[in-house]
């Protein structure tokens, strides 16, 4: 499953692209929430990668 967490950033992205596009917001606008799902998801990886470290 680790092997797949390359695709929730893809996917949160997209989301957040249709979100801007439907509401009418340049992607210019939207940069900092895709900053904002990066961290997120940085964040996230990081943990489990530490959790393997230590759990091995």
């Amino acid at each position: 499953m680790i092997r797949l967490f390359f695709l929730v950033p893809i996917i949160m992205c997209i989301i957040w692209y249709w979100y801007l596009k439907s509401n009418d917001y340049s992607i210019k606008q939207g940069l900092k929430g895709f900053g904002y799902i990066f961290a997120f998801n940085g964040t996230i990886i990081a943990f489990f990668v530490v959790m393997l470290f230590l759990t091995n």
